[in-house]
């Protein structure tokens, strides 16, 4: 997988406020549809590197976008490291460490959001297996109810790691992270740090940025973000995206 060719074989870039909009708005079908082009010119000439996907999102989304990239070869992580879809053989595995006695914490914890917060007009993203993530249609709402959400897991004794991004509060084991899943996806590639680029854009981010050689964000991204990038794109999400992968040719 390593060539001469080029500085770097993969970037890592996360999906939400990156690739696509934070909010339910349309896909910029155009801009993905050059970064497969992008991808495909990394398959056919060898001088640029793939791109993958790390998100918080769930297995079937980040698959799906997977494909509309055109990343044909290198696994792609999702729900904040418990899943790596393999798109090469049509795969997916969950991480190793968690336990049945972790999935059983996770739903536990569900009743409670269901019982307790729910009636207040909080909703759980469809589709994660081993973590939670809360939304409400006023975000500063949702924001409000951050510490009763950690401060409630503690007491339960739940090992769930609490954080805001722009529109979800996530829920997510305390050994299982984006850290994690980018060191089980080292190992299975046998791709390291040294070449290795990334792209995000929140806090949750930097863990990717720990694990790169060379780490940019879009201009919407977080100020703790940009304090930490080496490439500060001057547009944002997708276009800012094309942006960095321009820099990575050759």
């Amino acid at each position: 997988m390593t060539s001469p060719a080029r500085r770097f074989d993969a970037v890592i870039c996360d999906i939400d406020g990156c690739l696509a909009a934070e909010t339910s708005a349309p896909f910029d079908a155009a801009a993905l549809a050059t970064i497969a082009d992008y991808n495909r010119l990394a398959r056919d000439r060898g001088d640029r590197p793939v791109v993958t996907l790390c998100s918080g999102r769930p297995e079937p989304f980040v698959e799906a976008m997977c494909r509309l990239i055109g990343n044909e070869t290198l696994p792609c992580i999702a729900e904040n490291g418990v899943w790596m879809f393999h798109p090469a053989v049509n795969g997916y595995d969950m991480d190793p460490r968690i336990e049945e006695r972790h999935l059983v914490a996770v739903e536990e914890a569900r009743g409670w959001v269901r019982r307790d917060l729910g009636p207040m007009g909080v909703v759980m993203q469809p589709g994660k297996a081993a973590s939670i993530s809360l939304y409400h249609e006023r975000t500063e709402v949702l924001r409000g109810m951050e510490g009763r959400v950690r401060e409630e897991f503690a007491r339960r004794g739940w090992p769930l790691r609490v954080s805001m991004t722009w529109l979800y509060i996530n829920c997510d084991l305390e050994h299982v992270s984006k850290g994690t899943a980018i060191d089980r996806w080292t190992r299975a590639t046998g791709i390291g740090r040294e070449r290795l680029a990334g792209f995000g854009d929140t806090a949750g981010d930097l863990m990717i940025a720990d694990r790169v050689a060379w780490f940019g964000c879009p201009a919407n991204a977080a100020e703790v973000i940009k304090a930490r990038a080496d490439l500060r794109a001057a547009s944002a999400e997708v276009a800012g995206v094309m942006e960095f992968l321009d820099r990575l040719v050759g």
